[in-house]
Order: C-alpha cells, then sequence, then structure tokens
C-alpha cells in the first residue's frame, strides 16, 4: 500500500537552469494527487514516468507564479491526450478569473469537466474523501491567500486473528461483523468482542505540505504527530530578515516547526537560487531536527508502513 511524496520542482520563483518551480505528486494507494503546478510541471511528470490520466485532483497552494503557470500546459496536455474524465481543482477562489482565461482562449476541444474548488478557510478544513484517504487544508502565513494541505491515510479495517477462526468455529456471517469493527451476538447469547478476534493491520500514515509560509503559532498544532513534513527552507538563517519581509521560513524555523509538531521525518524545498550548496540549508535543520532530507527533482520519499502486531496473523 503504496505511500510516497515524489518531488518535481524545488526552486522559489527565480528562474533556475538546474532546479524547477514547485510541482510535487502524493501517491496514495495507487491514486495521485499533484500539489502546486510550477511552470515546467508536466515536462517533470513525464521524467518521472507519472501518468496525466492518473491525476483528477489538484491541489493549488497560492496563486504565486512559480505555483501556478505550468497549468495551462498540463490542461492543454491533457486535453490533447483525449481526456474525458472530470478533473478536480482546489485553489483560492482568484483561480477562477485564470481557469475562466484558460478555458476562453484555450478551451476549445476540451471535453473534461473542470471543477474549481475554492479554498476559503480559516482553519483547517476536510476538502476530500476516499476509501483510504482523507484531505484537509489549512491557511498559512504568506502575502496573499495561501494554504496547506494534510494528507491522512484511513485507519484499515481489522483483521481477523487467524488462528482464532477454527476453534471458536467463527462463521462468514460473524467474520464479516467483526471487519466492520462490531460485537457478533451468538444465538444462544453468547457475545463475542470485536478487540478479541481481530486486530488492525497498521496505523493510518500522513503527510503535510506547508508551502509557503512564515512560522505561525498554530502550524504545529495542525500538523500535530505527522509522519512526513515537507515545508518551504528557503533561506538560511542569516537571511531571517528577508524571510521575514516576504513571509518565508529559514530552514531553522522550519525545522522548529517539525520539532513542535512532533514530525517523523522533515522534507525541505523550495530553494532561493542564491544557495548553489544546498547543505548548508541541510546543515542548519538537521542542527534542530536530525532527521531531515534535501527534496531535489525526481526523488521519491516514502512514508513507511507502520504495522501494530505481526504475531496476530500467526
Amino acid at each position: 500500500m503504496e505511500f510516497t511524496l515524489t518531488t518535481l520542482g524545488t526552486a522559489s520563483a527565480h528562474p533556475n537552469v538546474y532546479r524547477y518551480p514547485s510541482a510535487h505528486v502524493f501517491n496514495i494507494h495507487g491514486r495521485l494527487f499533484l500539489v502546486d503546478c510550477g511552470e515546467g510541471a508536466q515536462v517533470q511528470l513525464c521524467r518521472c514516468g507519472i501518468s496525466f490520466s492518473k491525476i483528477d485532483n489538484i491541489f493549488i497552494s497560492h496563486l504565486h507564479g512559480d505555483h501556478v503557470f505550468g497549468i495551462f500546459g498540463l490542461l492543454s496536455t491533457m486535453s490533447l491526450l483525449g481526456r474525458t474524465a472530470e478533473l478536480f481543482i482546489y485553489a483560492p477562489k482568484d483561480f477562477a478569473s485564470i481557469l475562466a482565461f484558460f478555458l476562453s482562449h484555450f478551451g476549445e476541444g476540451v471535453k473534461f469537466e473542470i471543477h474549481h474548488e475554492v479554498l476559503d478557510y480559516k482553519e483547517p478544513t476536510k476538502i476530500f474523501e476516499s476509501k483510504s484517504v482523507e484531505i484537509s487544508t489549512f491557511p498559512l502565513n504568506h502575502r496573499i491567500d495561501t494554504y496547506g494541505f494534510l494528507f491522512k491515510e484511513k485507519e484499515p479495517q481489522p483483521n481477523i486473528i487467524k488462528w482464532k477462526i477454527e476453534p471458536n468455529q467463527l462463521t462468514l456471517r460473524e467474520m464479516a461483523q467483526f471487519k466492520q469493527g462490531g460485537d457478533v451476538t451468538r444465538d444462544n447469547g453468547e457475545i463475542l468482542k470485536c478487540e478479541d478476534y481481530t486486530y488492525i493491520p497498521y496505523i493510518g500514515r500522513s503527510a503535510a505540505y506547508c508551502f509557503d509560509t512564515a512560522p505561525f503559532a498554530k502550524l504545529p498544532q495542525w500538523i500535530k504527530g505527522v509522519d512526513l513534513l515537507f515545508m518551504e527552507a528557503t533561506f538560511a538563517e542569516n537571511m531571517a530578515e528577508m524571510a521575514k519581509a516576504t513571509n518565508h521560513s529559514t530552514a531553522k524555523q522550519t525545522a522548529g516547526i517539525a520539532v513542535e509538531a512532533g514530525a517523523g521525518k522533515l522534507v525541505i524545498g523550495h530553494y532561493s537560487s542564491r544557495y548553489k550548496d544546498l547543505n548548508v540549508l541541510l546543515d542548519e535543520a538537521k542542527e534542530i531536527f536530525p532527521n531531515t532530507f534535501l527534496a531535489n527533482e525526481g526523488m521519491v520519499f516514502e512514508v513507511p508502513l507502520k504495522k501494530l502486531n505481526d504475531t496476530n496473523e500467526e
């Protein structure tokens, strides 16, 4: 059961021949979620072997160009490929005029519906739910309306403890009831507790995306206990005044957020083009939060499965 992050673009606003602007893909149980769509996103999707047709949901954190300039090209290519499946784009309200411009000038031949799901929230709010995942959004602290995203894998159904089936003569109906989390009452009045005959095979995993933002008090609370935090580290600490002026974060500040949130792993990105050696940012973050990693184009970060009890299957 896959839960991965593929980083397609790690640059901030200034053009950079070595890096692409922000675009990333979360793969959760085979379902793909594109987060931000900077210039060149579709080229990077091709390079990483990610199918355009499998992307049904796009999440745009905010409407600065380095996070959205790639959307026209991606939508056009989806049309050229003959897409008919509807597409959902979660973006701030002003994206409506961008989408209207695209459709009026380049929309001829688009055979699929594009739904703009407006992001306009003051507190964390669930915006997507499927059988295996739920996604929430929350406001960030940037110069314009900007949103982060929290991806949470749903808790799986209980598994039957196999060695208890035969001695207790469990029926298919009873096991199905256990799988739904319910207790079983037999005809003779005997009650079989679900917790005595099942186990949860793994704990639901989570990942948070926080681009672009300056630190603020509520953020660690909103992503508490996240397994993977993917957050901007635009500047080193000696550029803290620049970070403050532009509502960005330093690597040290981002690492502090990871510590306060109790994150399992921190991946940093959105680097200023002034940094040729990214170890400056990595080393700074690692001093505060040792389990920190640099994002680079095409890298895949896995959120590993967390099993509760392997022996119950025996």
